[in-house]
């Protein structure tokens, strides 16, 4: 009976920490992918009381994104605006787990410690709005005291949070705008440590103030970002993508466009001067490539197929304007430079027709890349690796899809 008894209270403390977790990782998804969410301090390891500013539907999110899922994060919300409505009411359960505290006559200190005092119990946390509502001029408004009472009364700490951003992010009667938030965590106020009157409120007004007042959001900076980027702004970046395209031209499996992509979108001027150097390479790997085939030196040719060969062949049987189908075939241009080194083909016609079929695309691709790469600053600057991956794996693919076509 008792094992029964604990099942039942387990599997809802179960399904509460799954839903925080569930939304803390929805939430990150959504700032990150729309700005970026920084968090300095500690967030708070037992139950607390958190009394944060409010000038944005957004500040809760931000919170429930920052705070730990583990300790059941709630927000104090409007009964009667949030949970007036019925399609109102599910969506800021499910997405905020707001707690409801009415307000006005029927509300009061009463209310939020009848609905939160049972939640801090349980070791978990309680957000409060000390302003009562959002800031419309972005000015911090006066704190009530209902959150020190709540926190004396419990006896919990209370926690000073400024969030930094959210407003602009989504401000008042206004929309979105994609932007960076921060979450700054105070240091904790022990219980009793602070009267819980309007001087009290006054000093954690104080503290959220000179939180908020640090300076601006920053925006979140990924590390293979920032490593990516001092290469791209290097001097030795040209010198490494004429490398690359020599490389790819004589055995390297990875396509001469692949360096661009992925070591040369995190910074956009920078990519069509390397895709230039990148051409000059491709074309002098193509020419040593076909003098060491034409004195009989076979080199190394991954991920090819004896039926490219034979297509590389007949298009080069008619002279150095054959290199014009190795834009679009597919087929890696070193089986090409193989073929016409057997062909003996004319090196310097060889070189100008490379230089025209190979700059078109690695030109074109650069240029595409290059606004791209600008559109996409913000996001890059955040998710570089993640980004990495998507590329490496999306070309992968494409290799294998190519050389099973040619199989």
């Amino acid at each position: 009976m008792t094992a029964v008894l604990a099942q039942r209270v387990a599997t809802p403390a179960l399904l509460a920490r799954a839903g925080a977790l569930l939304r803390k990782l929805m939430w990150r998804a959504v700032f990150t992918v729309t700005g970026g969410i920084r968090v300095t301090g500690t967030p708070p390891s037992g139950p607390a009381v958190l009394v944060a500013n409010h000038g944005s539907h957004a500040d809760t999110a931000a919170l429930l994104a920052a705070l730990p899922a583990s300790r059941v994060p709630v927000a104090a919300a409007a009964a009667d605006y949030w949970f007036a409505v019925r399609w109102r009411r599910v969506l800021v359960h499910a997405l905020a787990a707001a707690l409801p505290v009415p307000r006005g006559k029927c509300g009061g200190y009463a209310a939020l410690r009848s609905a939160a005092a049972p939640v801090l119990e349980r070791g978990r946390l309680v957000v409060v709005f000390a302003e009562g509502t959002r800031t419309e001029d972005g000015q911090l408004g006066q704190f009530r005291t209902g959150a020190l009472r709540l926190a004396a009364d419990c006896g919990v700490p209370v926690i000073p949070v400024a969030l930094v951003g959210t407003r602009e992010f989504l401000p008042k009667h206004g929309r979105l705008t994609p932007q960076p938030v921060e979450v700054r965590f105070g240091t904790p106020i022990a219980a009793g440590t602070v009267e819980a009157d309007d001087a009290g409120a006054a000093r954690v007004r104080a503290e959220v103030a000179g939180l908020r007042d640090a300076g601006p959001a920053k925006p979140r900076e990924s590390r293979v970002w920032a490593w990516a980027a001092r290469r791209a702004d290097s001097r030795w970046l040209f010198f490494a993508s004429f490398v690359w395209g020599v490389a790819e031209a004589l055995s390297w499996p990875v396509i001469a466009e692949m360096y661009l992509v992925m070591w040369v979108a995190c910074r956009a001027h920078r990519v069509l001067p390397a895709a230039v150097t990148l051409l000059a390479g491709s074309v002098t790997g193509v020419v040593l490539h076909a003098m060491l085939s034409r004195h009989g030196v076979s080199l190394p040719l991954p991920m090819t197929t004896p039926r490219m060969d034979t297509a590389a062949a007949a298009d080069l049987s008619q002279g150095a304007s054959g290199m014009w189908h190795q834009a679009l075939d597919g087929i890696p241009v070193k089986v090409y430079a193989e073929q016409a080194g057997r062909q003996h083909t004319d090196l310097l016609g060889l070189a100008l027709w490379t230089a025209l079929a190979r700059g078109v695309r690695i030109l074109a691709v650069a240029a595409v890349l290059s606004v791209l790469a600008r559109l996409l600053a913000p996001l890059l600057q955040r998710l570089y690796g993640c980004y990495l991956l998507v590329v490496a794996g999306s070309f992968a693919v494409l290799v294998t899809t190519v050389e099973q076509h040619w199989s």
